[in-house]
């Protein structure tokens, strides 16, 4: 089983490369590093960073060097986090990754970027309104789309070996900004359709789909204001797919198709490289509809889904495997991130049992959620219940 941690740029400049990778390789014993490439905004505590306990990361940044041809002309491209200064944190990962004998991924947020959002709200999820959604950026806009694409050929640079894409698809109206504000119960009704996406490109991928978009964006903004006006009617269940005569539902459907088209245009890109695309599929099956997963289609057009299993338990992590599996993705395709912290495991018994169970079940890979993010123990733990 293959087996890697995955970090930040940060971890490894505040640290230095031998301490970083001393880490990761003696202490933890795994076989490669999950390094964050593009990122989005947070603020974390660092339990043994040399340097600082809290740190802001910054919004939609990248932690390598674009490449100024490769973007020339181009509106949506990555900007450098001012973090790495004038240095190349991929380019030096690669350097001792490969002296070590560790597999390098890049750890890809694609569309969650709300620095390029702001930037180019025209690239932006629109909901039924016409608001943009400025932390994100909609995989069925052109500009999108080819800054997926560039990004995966830049990545080729550094001899990564996989790309894990998180965010590669629509996101709900609850993903994404600090201090979010809703003082009025939504419900969970009017909460999905206000996450829906109503940009010009996405109705014309479902007028193409035969789709009447502009009935559905009617609907559902009539909907929506009914909701939104009513705290009876708030609260009230409704299918998605018995709106407007099942044309919601047929409208979210041309959505997995922007989704799980963007992915087979990135797996070919990541291909022709020699590296393979894991998509990221943190929330799994049942939940995604929303965010235009389609876990069947997608598990024949990426070469592998990788999921959390975020659980106490060995068996509550078979049972998320064993859900990905109903959908039409089999163990043998998937990759699975564990937490070692107590939050998750109570000690190296626990964490190797869930590796145990992954082994069982045919997962070839395992990952190991975050190297600045833990204590130095649970480093040791993942060493101890990856070689006991």
């Amino acid at each position: 089983m293959e087996s890697s941690v995955l970090a930040f740029a940060t971890d490894l400049l505040d640290e230095g490369a031998d301490t970083f990778f001393g880490n990761l390789a003696d202490r933890a014993g795994v076989g490669g590093v999950t390094l964050a490439s593009v990122y989005h905004q947070a603020r974390d505590v660092f339990p043994h960073n040399p340097h600082r306990v809290v740190r802001y990361l910054e919004p939609g940044a990248a932690y390598f060097r674009p490449d100024p041809a490769r973007w020339a002309g181009r509106r949506l491209a990555p900007v450098p986090s001012t973090a790495i200064g004038d240095r190349d944190p991929f380019a030096e990962a690669a350097a001792e990754a490969g002296r070590r004998g560790l597999k390098l991924h890049a750890w890809t947020v694609f569309c969650h970027n709300d620095r390029l959002g702001f930037r180019h709200p025209d690239c932006a999820p629109a909901n039924a309104f016409g608001d943009r959604h400025l932390t994100e950026l909609c995989p069925a806009h052109p500009e999108v789309r080819a800054y997926a694409l560039t990004l995966v050929e830049e990545l080729a640079r550094y001899g990564v070996d996989a790309i894990r894409a998180e965010s590669l698809h629509f996101h709900g109206l609850r993903h994404g900004y600090h201090h979010e504000r809703y003082f009025e119960e939504l419900g969970a009704v009017a909460e999905a359709l206000l996450g829906v996406c109503f940009c010009p490109h996405c109705k014309a991928a479902a007028q193409r789909a035969g789709v009447p978009a502009e009935e559905v964006q009617q609907a559902v903004r009539a909907e929506l204001r009914a909701r939104l006006a009513d705290e009876r009617r708030a609260a009230e269940p409704a299918a998605l797919d018995a709106l407007a005569d099942g044309a919601v539902a047929a409208y979210l459907d041309a959505a997995t198709l922007t989704v799980t088209s963007l992915a087979a245009e990135v797996t070919e890109a990541a291909a022709a490289h020699g590296m393979r695309l894991t998509f990221m599929d943190g929330a799994g099956p049942g939940k995604g509809w929303l965010s235009g997963i389609d876990l069947p289609a997608l598990g024949k057009a990426v070469h592998q889904v990788e999921t959390l299993g975020y659980a106490r338990t060995p068996e509550a992590v078979r049972e998320k495997v064993a859900a990905f599996a109903l959908h039409g993705v089999r163990p043998q395709d998937m990759a699975v991130i564990l937490r070692p912290m107590a939050e998750d495991c109570d000690g190296p018994a626990n964490l190797a049992a869930k590796i145990g169970v992954l082994r069982d079940l045919g997962v070839p890979e395992v990952e190991f959620y975050n190297y600045g993010l833990m204590r130095l123990s649970s480093l040791d733990r993942i060493g101890a219940a990856l070689h006991p």
